[in-house]
């Protein structure tokens, strides 16, 4: 785990990201969330919550653990809960890879544009996969990698590096759907958005 996330995070992305991007994103990708929480019940919890953009997605009848490791994002997400009025969500200070909670005690875990951004993906999974309970569903969407053209993969690793500086460690060519299965899970379902350095997947899988 990078604790240096937990303690420094990312200031001026968080700025950024919070006034300039969440809302652009929710234009774009709102439907797609929806459908992705569409069958929430019971414990959930939400890895890397952000600025909380997802808050409003929850239905008032699930118990919410959010968790969110810059503290500078951590603030907005607080802000924006105290906003909102949800007395069903609760924000808690966590990176995705150690997360702080005892095993098989969620019933769904949530994930949108965080799996690219973790410092160890297989061990992420690992955790997500520990923290549910026997058949519980992890609800992701991320861009990834391209698989589909080969010179646009290309230029996802050549624009990586500076990609990653400037997206608060953003890894464009994540291959998530396949680090997903290799940690043990099936998707029930994953819907593949072309694109040509952001390639989109969103969906829902169960544990095996």
């Amino acid at each position: 785990m990078n604790t240096a996330r937990l303690d420094r995070g990312h200031r001026y992305f968080a700025f950024f990201y919070s006034r300039f991007i969440a809302k652009g994103e929710e234009r774009q990708w709102g439907d797609a969330r929806r459908r992705v929480f569409g069958d929430l019940q019971g414990r959930v919890l939400e890895v890397g919550v952000g600025s909380g953009t997802s808050f409003s997605h929850y239905p008032t009848d699930v118990e919410v653990i959010a968790t969110e490791p810059d503290p500078h994002m951590l603030k907005r997400a607080r802000d924006r809960l105290q906003e909102l009025h949800r007395s069903n969500i609760e924000v808690r200070q966590a990176a995705a890879e150690q997360l702080p909670f005892e095993n098989a005690m969620f019933d769904h875990v949530v994930c949108t544009w965080v799996l690219c951004t973790v410092n160890d993906l297989s061990a992420t999974l690992a955790e997500l996969k520990r923290v549910l309970k026997p058949n519980g569903q992890l609800h992701f969407m991320d861009h990834v990698g391209n698989d589909t053209s080969g010179f646009w993969a290309g230029m996802q690793n050549v624009i990586a590096p500076v990609w990653h500086w400037m997206g608060a460690g953003c890894r464009i060519n994540q291959r998530t759907e396949k680090a997903i299965e290799a940690a043990g899970f099936r998707f029930n379902w994953i819907e593949h958005v072309p694109g040509k350095v952001q390639p989109v997947i969103y969906g829902v899988a169960r544990t095996a």
